[in-house]
C-alpha cells in the first residue's frame, strides 16, 4: 500500500489537540515518527464524540503509542522503515509482538481520525455509493452490518470497510491489529476500544457506534482512498 504524504505538527502536550491542519496526512518517513496533528478541533465532533474523549483519546492514548513506538525502534534496522513497513515487517513475528502493536495503534488512529469529520454521515454518492449497492445491496443495508459488526467485536479492536481485489468487505481486527497487515486496503473504521466512547456513552457501544455512522463518517475521504 502506498504511504501517504504528511504535513506534520510537533506534538508538546495536550496543548496541540485543539491545532488543525487544512490538509491532514499520515505519518511517513524514518524515526522518529512524528504524531499528525488533529484534522479538526478537539471539540468539533461534540455532541457524538466530546471534546474531553477526543483530549484524552489523542492527547494521552495516541501520543503514547507514538512515544513507544520510537523508544522501540530506536537503534534498530526499523528506524530506517514506514510506520507502514513495521506494521507489515513485524506482522506474524512473536519476538517483535510489543512493536506491531505499538505501530499498528500508532497508524490505526492516525487513519481514524482522518475517517471522521464534523458533520458527517451523509449518504455518499458517486462510486462509493454505487459499490455499496454493488457489495451491500445499498447505503442502509451496509450502515446496518457495519453497526453489526462493530458492536459484535469481543473487548478492544477496530471494525473496518476494506477493499479487497476490487470489491467492499467488512472485517475486524483485535486490539492493535489493521488490515494493511494482512494486504487488505482500509477504507473506513470505527474505534471500539473503550477509551474511544466511555466517557461518552458509558457501556452503551452500539449507541457510540450509530452515533459515528450517522453523524461523523468522512465518505469523501473513504471514496477518494478506493482504488476501484
Amino acid at each position: 500500500m502506498t504511504n501517504l504524504a504528511r504535513r506534520a505538527v510537533i506534538f508538546s502536550g495536550a496543548s496541540c489537540v485543539g491545532m488543525a491542519l487544512a490538509s491532514p496526512r499520515y505519518a511517513w518517513g524514518a524515526a522518529p515518527f512524528i504524531q499528525p496533528a488533529l484534522p479538526f478541533a478537539a471539540s468539533a465532533l461534540a455532541p457524538t464524540i466530546s471534546g474531553e474523549t477526543v483530549q484524552i483519546h489523542y492527547g494521552k492514548h495516541h501520543a503514547a503509542y507514538y512515544t513507544n513506538l520510537n523508544r522501540l525502534v530506536a537503534n534498530t534496522p526499523y528506524a530506517d522503515m514506514t510506520i507502514e513497513q513495521i506494521i507489515v515487517k513485524s506482522s506474524g513475528d512473536p519476538s517483535a509482538k510489543t512493536l506491531f502493536n505499538q505501530a499498528g495503534q500508532a497508524w490505526n488512529h492516525d487513519f481514524y481520525w482522518q475517517a471522521l469529520k464534523p458533520g458527517g454521515g451523509r449518504a455518499p454518492t458517486g462510486k462509493l455509493a454505487q459499490a455499496l449497492e454493488r457489495d451491500f445491496g445499498g447505503f442502509d443495508k451496509f450502515k446496518d452490518a457495519f453497526a453489526q459488526r462493530a458492536n459484535a467485536i469481543f473487548g478492544s479492536g477496530w471494525a473496518w470497510l476494506v477493499e479487497d481485489a476490487g470489491k467492499l468487505l467488512l472485517m475486524e481486527t483485535t486490539n492493535a491489529d489493521t488490515p494493511i497487515a494482512h494486504g487488505k486496503t482500509p477504507l473506513a473504521t470505527i474505534d471500539v476500544w473503550e477509551h474511544a466512547y466511555y466517557l461518552d456513552y458509558q457501556n452503551r457501544r452500539p449507541d457510540h457506534v450509530k452515533a459515528v455512522l450517522e453523524n461523523l463518517m468522512n465518505w469523501d475521504f473513504v471514496r477518494d482512498r478506493m482504488q476501484g
